[in-house]
């Protein structure tokens, strides 16, 4: 690898220092700058040419300089005539101006280590081309190396030469006199042009009609720079002194030999003795050998022999030679109109260019590219020619490589990207490129793409004529894979948009969403679901073909897999549009299929996404209700120790079962609710029992206390022991010592008046008081209603507390005694005669224990196994007052047999005053009743 840099460092240097050597102190680089070499020409090839640049208008030349160091080995005298010799022909050739004559952009300058001018670019000489590469670069630049004439080159070559001479003889009255492969030069765009002019022969007459020329004799002691090449020579100038403008058409015979023969000469000269090599080569041209012109084209190879004739008037004149079939060639006559066409008006131009794509497919790429292509781009100044120059163009650089188009193409098509006037031109213009846009986006880079093309596409959009815009719509979808995507949603998309709703077309309309259709895959969802399906709403006209385009496009966003529509899409905006639209008249029925088909599929989608969803919503419900179940149920086996620890001691041995079962139904009730909720699975349904059961067993394996009520199963039915006994009572109480009789068959039944105490609510509200305790504020007996009594009432017919529903009438034995008297208070007695005394049931109390149970009134609330006792329940914390105070005037405090007040306060309330007395009799008969 350091071998390949350092030999390429080496070459570098090399080379600068030979350009820095050749033309130092020159004044041509005051002006110019000088490239690389790149070729050589000239007498002897002594002329080194150079790339070079004029330095205030960057204009490309080539640099033509001739380094004295070569003639250093000859005398001084030598040197001057081979510098004078070189110098005549440049300063002949500045002179002088055709098209076939090289043209000098900068006259001969000379400094003291070399001769400089400057002309047009050069490629090569046309020696240097068949083979002869001295004082050439090393190594041998490849475009030189590999270069080959093609047939159409050859001809239209020598076809440049011959017209050159022909300015030269007949215009000029001028012998060139030293015509050879060394002073034709090719140049940057292969034309064929003549130099060399060093030992160039005016005619001395050159007023006459017939110019006489003067020859010099052949010197062989000069140096052969300043001899011409005895090897093109024509034999006259040796053998008789003599020449004539047909000296120079021999020369060109010999040129045409070595074109193909590889830049062989006819015949080799000895230049020691050059008089008899001529001699003798005058004898084998008076017999010319058919071997020495076997690679002789045969359509001119009968000119060949006339030009190499030894005899000057038999050979053919220059403009003679421009005329033979040989020239015909359609490449030579495609090469030769160009070169006169800026003679030609703008008719034929345009039926020339019209015809030209045929020929090009029959010339070499080379060819085209160097020689056609230059004088194409050329006419783009000429707006009217544009669309007639166009076409070829964009046809030769498909045979271009991206480099090559680049260089050499693009940078002429900028103009005509803009290209807006004359009207006409400029849409026949855009025509053209998007027929040809695949090939512009391909090979164009990605900047000049955004800056050039897609500006000229928008345009195309925007433009007046139909058939403009059709056709881009049309070509749009061909190369959207090459358009970025910003351009397209930024600027291409609402240009087709507008299009669709702005034209009175309906091909326009009809192309607008089948392109939109065909570009769908390259934009993403939400561009397309937020921009294009709310654009489908705004279209006007209801035209089987827009109906089936919009269709389209919805079923193309639905059914493509990196689209697809929402299901809120669906149900929102495109059914609601579709189903409208499906039932328009003028739809036929394979088109209202096909809508039929596309919405079905839509709902069908719709309902599969929206069932699953709310499945998935359903499921997730449904495991979160039972983890609030699973703590609901932890949170009461958590509280239910506390609840169970709170129960009095008085429930255990009587009315255990009556607030137990209350208890009991109250956490059933809360499970039950609780499971009714929500629908469990198997699995959670199984948890859950799971869950129970280690529940179940917590509180089986909790400590009781002596007071904790044992919950018992909610079917079981409990049996009011309270009941009971005050049921007992009152059938003692039929005994009374006074003169009431109990009725017959029973206790008459006798509907309670709504707000008034019955019998037995006296006879509780006594029996607290005589106990002396109420300790239970949640069993407060004043929040009891009361109300006057009747003396026929049924004492159990109202409605009570729980135990006391379905209480029946007791026969009254015939031996108990009446307790009425002990029971009655003197309020009560005042107000009715009628009133049946109640008995004292003091002794009752010793079937309780010291404390009541706790049964708070939210609880028996919430139970709701008594309306009626919830109706009159008092706030919690309101107690009963006890004591002698509280037992005296309670009747008149409560309002009993007033108008004022008929309905009790529950705040208000007291107990009334207990005038039942102990009584050992009453004892032993509760005792003869219980045994």
């Amino acid at each position: 690898m350091e071998s390949m840099l350092n030999k390429l460092k080496s070459t570098v240097t090399k080379v600068t220092a030979d350009v820095t050597s050749a033309v130092m102190g020159n004044p041509v680089t005051r002006e110019f700058d000088v490239g690389k070499h790149i070729a050589s020409g000239g007498n002897g090839l002594a002329w080194k040419i150079f790339n070079g640049t004029k330095k205030s208008t960057k204009q490309e030349v080539a640099v033509f300089v001739f380094d004295k160091k070569i003639i250093d080995k000859y005398q001084k005298y030598e040197k001057d005539q081979i510098i004078d010799s070189l110098k005549r022909g440049v300063q002949q050739l500045t002179r002088l101006r055709h098209p076939r004559l090289l043209t000098v952009q900068h006259p001969l300058e000379e400094s003291r280590d070399c001769l400089a001018f400057c002309t047009e670019p050069v490629f090569a000489s046309l020696a240097n081309v068949l083979g002869s590469w001295d004082n050439l670069p090393s190594p041998l630049p490849p475009e030189i190396r590999d270069h080959k004439l093609f047939d159409a080159e050859g001809k239209y070559g020598l076809l440049q030469v011959s017209e050159g001479l022909s300015f030269l003889h007949s215009s000029v009255k001028m012998i060139h006199a030293n015509l050879t492969p060394e002073n034709i030069i090719l140049n940057k765009s292969g034309a064929w042009k003549i130099m060399g002019f060093d030992f160039c022969n005016p005619a001395t007459n050159p007023s006459d009609q017939e110019a006489k020329f003067l020859c010099k004799e052949w010197d062989p002691n000069l140096p052969p720079l300043c001899l011409p090449n005895p090897e093109y020579l024509a034999p006259e100038y040796i053998l008789s002194v003599s020449c004539d403008p047909v000296s120079d058409m021999y020369s060109l015979g010999v040129i045409i030999h070595a074109v193909y023969n590889k830049g062989k000469t006819i015949f080799e000269v000895n230049k020691q003795d050059i008089y008899k090599s001529f001699s003798r080569q005058l004898d084998q041209l008076s017999r010319l050998n058919p071997n020495v012109l076997v690679n002789i084209p045969e359509e001119v190879k009968e000119h060949v022999k006339l030009l190499l004739n030894v005899t000057p008037a038999v050979r053919p004149d220059a403009d003679q030679i421009t005329k033979i079939p040989f020239f015909d060639d359609v490449g030579v006559v495609t090469l030769q109109y160009f070169d006169s066409l800026f003679q030609r008006d703008n008719l034929q131009k345009s039926q020339f260019f019209k015809e030209l794509p045929k020929v090009l497919q029959k010339l070499p790429k080379r060819v085209v590219v160097q020689r056609i292509l230059p004088a194409l781009t050329s006419e783009f100044v000429n707006p009217d020619m544009v669309p007639f120059v166009l076409p070829n163009v964009l046809l030769i650089a498909e045979e271009c490589t991206k480099e090559e188009y680049i260089k050499l193409i693009l940078p002429e098509l900028g103009p005509v990207f803009r290209q807006q006037e004359p009207i006409q031109a400029s849409n026949m213009i855009l025509l053209i490129f998007l027929q040809k846009m695949d090939l512009l986006l391909t090979k164009t880079p990605s900047d000049e793409i955004k800056n050039s093309v897609l500006p000229m596409v928008y345009r195309a959009l925007e433009a007046p004529s139909i058939q403009i815009q059709e056709l881009c719509l049309n070509i749009i979808p061909t190369f959207a894979n090459l358009i970025d995507y910003p351009s397209m949603k930024n600027s291409l998309i609402p240009r087709i948009k507008n299009a669709c709703l702005q034209t009175s077309s309906l091909a326009i309309r009809v192309n607008s969403l089948v392109c939109l259709g065909k570009i769908l895959e390259y934009l993403d969802k939400w561009f397309v679901i937020d921009e294009l399906l709310p654009f489908l709403q705004q279209i006007p006209s209801r035209e089987p073909a827009v109906l089936m385009g919009i269709l389209g496009i919805y079923k193309c966003t639905f059914t493509h897999k990196k689209l697809g529509i929402t299901k809120e899409q669906l149900a929102g905006k495109v059914l609601p549009h579709l189903i409208p639209l499906s039932i328009d008249n003028n739809l036929n029925l394979n088109q209202f299929n096909s809508f039929m088909a596309v919405i079905k599929d839509m709902l069908n989608k719709l309902e599969s996404e929206h069932k699953t969803k709310l499945e998935q919503i359903h499921s997730m419900q449904e495991q979160q209700k039972s983890l609030d179940i699973t703590s609901q149920l932890n949170h009461s086996a958590e509280q239910q120790p506390a609840k169970s620890a709170s129960q009095p001691n008085i429930f255990k041995s009587i009315g255990q079962d009556l607030l137990s079962g209350v208890n009991d139904k109250k956490e059933n009730g809360q499970v039950q609710k609780q499971q009714i909720k929500a629908s469990l699975t198997l699995e959670e349904k199984q948890k859950l029992a799971k869950e129970q059961e280690q529940v179940q067993k917590l509180k089986s394996q909790q400590q009781l206390t002596p007071s904790t009520v044992t919950p018992v199963a909610p079917a079981k039915q409990t049996k009011d022991l309270t009941a009971t006994l005050m049921e007992n009572m009152s059938s003692l109480g039929s005994f009374s010592v006074g003169t009431s009789k109990p009725a017959i068959g029973g206790f008459a039944p006798v509907i309670n008046m709504a707000g008034f105490p019955t019998p037995v609510d006296n006879m509780r509200a006594n029996r607290n008081m005589q106990n002396g305790l109420n300790s239970n504020p949640s069993l407060n007996p004043s929040a009891f209603t009361m109300g006057a009594g009747n003396p026929n009432q049924n004492v159990f017919s109202s409605t009570g507390p729980i135990g006391m529903n379905k209480v029946t009438a007791m026969p009254v034995p015939s031996n108990m005694h009446n307790f009425n008297s002990l029971g009655s208070t003197p309020g009560m007695l005042q107000q009715s005669q009628n009133i049946r005394p109640t008995a004292n049931i003091s002794s009752l109390d010793n079937f309780f224990g010291p404390q009541k149970p706790k049964v708070s009134m939210n609880q028996m609330s919430q139970q709701n196994q008594n309306p009626w006792l919830n109706q009159f329940v008092p706030s919690q914390g309101s107690l009963a007052p006890s004591g002698p105070a509280a037992q005296t005037g309670v009747m008149n405090q409560v309002g009993f047999g007033t108008q004022s007040n008929p309905f009790f306060n529950p705040q208000s309330f007291t107990h009334p005053t207990n005038t039942m007395k102990s009584s050992s009799s009453a004892n032993n008969d509760l005792k003869d009743l219980f045994g």
